[in-house]
């Protein structure tokens, strides 16, 4: 016997239909390339989004052909999410700190044939051009630019595009398994590879990231996703939020610690997601302003692990609740957010706070387990360290075009981090599989290195790496960048372990540089590190 309920596809569209429906004036503001700030609102989004369905299906375009963007976090570019979806495209989101010749594999290994790019976007795009042989239209997003015309051929213009399309186009009818939206990794190894959502996995995943322990968008926030929207679709909060009816701040390109700052102040940011490096400038510049960030109730940080020391300051200076999240493009992200259960409100306060400072704990819908190098389980208990697997309905089964029978072991795709879990489902990384660092035999975590080091007032940033060494195969040293004129001494720093961790697992030698080599989504290239220094303990 069959449920007698109604069945309807889990479908993207039904998203921005909610939102203008239920939640058509509320507000979205957006920061434009040239610096302007527009204000719109759910209802005009909605109807931009399928004039634009209209006129991309009046170019001629076969259902799923991909859609790429080179854009920041604004609202032509939330338009787009909805309009190529909606209209049975493929959303492709292109990262463009990537270097050229991994913008050009990708985009042609996508076989995009549209390119919408903001004006920041015009030399890049006019310098790969000839080499994207698939891309049929190039679409500068924005009005008519003669200037921009003159130098990529054939440039077609937003707003002109738009105007093409019929306001009262109507969604396709769709299978809700139709792929959706696509994204690629970052490429540290080898060539980037594609992840295909679909529909229903999109609709899930914001379910879950709606959920109280999870992210909770509300119809009551102002939500400012500094994560762009061209990694991993800013963490699915362009489709939490329509669900939800959220008002939105896009930030555009200044994501510097002013512009932000600003943001939250003049529109009462409740909510805002992003990496680390990012909150370090946020929180710089408070320090130095007047701002008490006082509408800010919380922040979401993932993308890296997020310091002991950012979270602190964030809850004792700001009164600001910091989400330590997880996630990978192979999960749609979210994998785990660090939220507390019932049982924690007896703790003491500080193992309260230290709680918060683990990856915390997978929505339903997600599953996570351990293993050990041969595939066995491994016990829940806190302790124990090993592979970290996932699986659920927004997780990947094989990578787009790329179809590889090996990539998941009994169902479970294998993430590439090494991790403990509890009883209660809490995670913690340990680091990734390849940065690990083997010491004689024993493991030292460079996550929980850099966590400490982060945390002396005299340094901006640090990463810890393993380097050869003649004895123990592997130790771990220091790279650090000092904080504005602050001069930390080698002794200094590495007596600012002591307590805080084993005596033997203690960096042998702190090495001192201007920047940390950064990925195009912000990551440390440890790789890079661990080659430049690798000589510092045997030469």
């Amino acid at each position: 016997m069959l449920g007698q309920m109604m069945t309807q596809p889990l479908l993207i569209s039904s998203l921005i239909d909610h939102a203008e429906r239920y939640h058509g004036q509320t507000e979205i503001v957006s920061v434009e390339t040239d610096g302007t700030v527009t204000q719109t609102n759910w209802s005009e989004v909605a109807r931009n989004a399928r004039r634009l369905g209209s006129a991309l299906t009046k170019l001629g375009l076969e259902p799923q052909d991909r859609i790429g963007t080179l854009a920041w976090n604004n609202r032509r570019h939330l338009e787009i999410y909805y309009a190529t979806s909606g209209a049975g495209f493929v959303c492709h989101t292109i990262n463009p700190r990537l270097f050229p010749e991994q913008l050009t594999y990708i985009i042609n290994h996508a076989q995009d044939r549209v390119l919408f790019f903001d004006a920041t976007f015009i030399p890049l795009v006019a310098a790969l051009q000839e080499g994207l042989g698939e891309v049929h239209h190039f679409v500068l997003m924005g009005p008519r630019d003669d200037e921009a015309a003159a130098q990529i051929d054939g440039l077609q213009f937003y707003d002109e595009l738009i105007e093409t399309g019929d306001a009262d186009f109507a969604w396709p009818d769709l299978d809700e398994n139709t792929a959706s939206g696509l994204c690629y990794t970052s490429g540290t190894t080898g060539h980037p590879k594609g992840v295909l959502y679909s529909h229903r996995s999109t609709v899930l995943h914001g379910f879950a990231s709606n959920a109280r322990d999870v992210i909770g968008y509300s119809a009551m926030d102002v939500v400012m996703p500094v994560v762009p929207m061209f990694h991993v679709n800013a963490w699915g909060s362009p489709y939490g939020c329509a669900m939800s009816g959220s008002r939105m701040v896009l930030p555009g390109p200044g994501l510097h610690g002013e512009a932000l700052v600003n943001l939250i102040d003049t529109y009462s940011v409740t909510v805002a997601m992003g990496v680390p490096t990012i909150w370090q400038g946020l929180l710089a510049h408070a320090a130095q302003s007047d701002s008490n960030l006082a509408s800010l109730e919380r922040t979401v940080i993932g993308g890296a692990a997020c310091p002991p020391s950012m979270i602190e300051t964030f809850r004792e200076v700001y009164d600001v609740d910091t989400v330590h999240a997880w996630g990978m493009s192979e999960m749609s992200p979210l994998g785990s957010t660090n939220v507390p259960i019932a049982k924690h409100r007896d703790l003491p306060i500080d193992e309260q706070h230290r709680l918060r400072e683990s990856q915390g704990r997978p929505p339903y819908g997600v599953e996570l387990k351990i293993v050990d190098d041969d595939g066995n389980d491994l016990p829940h208990d806190g302790e124990t360290q090993g592979d970290l697997m996932v699986r659920g309905p927004w997780v990947l089964d094989s990578y787009f075009q790329m179809q590889d029978e090996a990539l998941l072991q009994d169902g479970w795709f294998a993430t590439g981090d090494v991790a403990t879990l509890d009883a209660d489902g809490y995670m913690t990384i340990r680091d990734r599989s390849k940065d690990i660092i083997k010491s004689g035999g024993e493991w030292i975590s460079s996550v929980e290195l850099e966590n400490i080091a982060v945390a002396h007032p005299k340094l901006a940033t640090a990463a810890v790496v393993g380097v050869p060494h003649p004895k123990w195969d592997e130790r771990p040293i220091l790279v650090a960048v000092k904080a504005e004129g602050e001069e930390p001494s080698e002794e200094e720093l590495l007596s600012f372990f002591d307590g805080k961790i084993a005596k033997w697992q203690v960096p042998d030698k702190v090495v001192f540089i201007d920047a940390l080599p950064l990925n195009a989504t912000g990551k440390v290239l440890k790789r890079t590190l661990r080659t430049q220094f690798a000589d510092a303990l045997t030469g």
